[in-house]
């Protein structure tokens, strides 16, 4: 397999180079550098957006979800995005709008502008830094797990961390957002070919589709109907899920950007179709691949499976370009996430041009350093700790929605989403109960958030109509 591995990463870092050097230019602005121009199709922005949704915990987590959780993985994560297409439809437009009025450097400074108060900004890179660092450090954390198990002999799992990190920090210095976006749009299609590559070979090993539900069906029949055998896809998890992921392009700012930068409305609706139709193409092998887990590596630990189903049980040029796929994924991922804090950073700073950019590509570097330390403390439950992600960062999903529907947004809306980040915080750190009435913490809180938020939202609207009125 050694010939292969040279021959594939030998293919993906000539394109990246060559992607680095079509994407550099000695002259750019910051905004160039920071916004690829502002001018994204609908092809570059359907693959940049996918990629960076679709990313290593999918390639490596939901097979594994899949194995130990069941079909339910399937509602968790793809009926949720399925919604999620349908609200981008009317958030981008919304969005691009009121960019448009106010101006836009990065959703901190945007919130800011729009409530004009920098304990807006300030909430906002709070929420992202608190939780994209973790999400940041899981995209690590999977593909160190995997080069550790499948190469145990080569170099140690940190080893590989600090490789990915580098490279990432090098070529996103090189090229910006969009050279990110080109590697976002290199690794989404190897990930797309690699992972039906290997869910078909999979679903072949498992006997077939018919075969592998009925082997399911007598050892663990638990995993074909819901909550699953361990009960996790219960209907609070369930709709708290739907929620958190409908909201990641308001409340994650690595996708509120893109779809600020691309070129026009009708690219936006053109990605937005697109990135549905790519979720039930990625998703659906990794069930394949799950079910092949269930049948044959029931007791096994996520590491051992997944270096067995991805690399050991397939032949060495599939084995070699999952290998690159990964890398691939998880390299995307972390320059996207990374590079989204230094420009919601940047959008908080004030100074010259050049000083700003300073200080900004200092902050990536530093975030960088920190991921890769968090990187080597995360568990090995990939997808559980996306998912609270996704559920931290949308408590501040008020403040965004209200800066995008209001010219002048109720400043109670910053109250309530501090409160409601705050406590999902806290009770993360086992400092307050997790979860009251019977429900996990984010469906608790979404519980309470949402019909507040709607209340705040009808109340504004309505005194500002008798004020304009009167």
């Amino acid at each position: 397999m050694t010939g292969w591995l040279i021959l594939f990463f030998t293919l993906f870092l000539a394109s990246l180079g060559y992607a680095s050097y079509k994407s550099y230019s000695k002259n750019r602005s910051a905004d160039d550098f920071m916004f690829a121009g502002s001018n994204i199709g609908a092809i570059l922005g359907f693959l940049t957006f996918s990629a960076a949704l679709f990313s290593a915990f999918t390639f490596m987590g939901m097979p594994d979800f899949f194995r130990v959780h069941g079909v339910g993985a399937w509602i968790f994560l793809g009926l949720s995005d399925a919604l999620m297409v349908f609200f981008l439809l009317w958030f981008g437009y919304k969005l691009r709008k009121r960019a448009a009025e106010v101006g836009y450097k990065g959703v901190a400074g945007f919130v800011q502008k729009c409530f004009q108060n920098k304990w807006a900004g300030y909430l906002l890179f709070v929420s992202s830094f608190l939780f994209l660092i973790p999400y940041v450090a899981i995209q690590i954390r999977g593909i160190s797990i995997f080069l550790d198990a499948a190469f145990p002999d080569l170099i140690p799992g940190w080893g590989w961390a600090t490789l990915l990190v580098v490279l990432m920090l090098v070529y996103s210095e090189i090229g910006g957002l969009k050279a990110i976006m080109y590697s976002d749009a290199i690794q989404g299609l190897i990930m797309l070919v690699v992972i039906w590559i290997i869910g078909y070979t999979c679903l072949q090993m498992a006997g077939g589709l018919e075969a592998g539900i009925a082997k399911v069906t007598d050892s663990n029949a638990g995993l074909l109907s819901l909550p699953g055998p361990k009960g996790l896809f219960s209907s609070p998890f369930l709709i708290a899920s739907a929620i958190a992921i409908v909201m990641i392009p308001v409340s994650q700012p690595q996708f509120t950007t893109r779809l600020v930068v691309m070129k026009d409305l009708k690219s936006v609706h053109r990605m937005a179709y697109a990135v549905g139709f790519f979720a039930i193409l990625v998703i659906l092998p990794t069930a394949f691949i799950g079910l092949y887990g269930a049948v044959q590596y029931a007791d096994s630990t996520s590491a051992e499976f997944l270096s067995a189903a991805l690399l050991f049980d397939q032949a060495s040029p599939v084995a070699a370009l999952a290998v690159v796929g990964l890398f691939a994924a998880c390299l995307s991922t972390t320059n996207a996430q990374i590079f989204a804090l230094g420009t919601e950073l940047r959008s908080l700073l004030s100074g010259s041009d050049k000083k700003v950019m300073r200080i900004t590509q200092i902050a990536i570097f530093v975030f960088s350093i920190i991921v890769l330390v968090f990187s080597t403390y995360m568990s090995d439950e990939l997808v559980l700790l996306a998912r609270v992600s996704f559920a931290g960062t949308s408590m501040i999903a008020p403040v965004v929605l209200g800066a995008v529907i209001f010219k002048h947004p109720p400043k109670s809306l910053l109250v309530l989403s501090a409160i409601a980040l705050s406590y999902f915080v806290l009770s993360l750190a086992e400092l307050v109960p997790a979860g009251f009435a019977g429900l996990p913490t984010d469906a608790a809180m979404y519980l309470i958030l949402i019909p507040a938020t709607a209340i705040l939202m009808l109340i504004h609207h309505f005194s500002s109509k008798s004020s304009h009125e009167a």
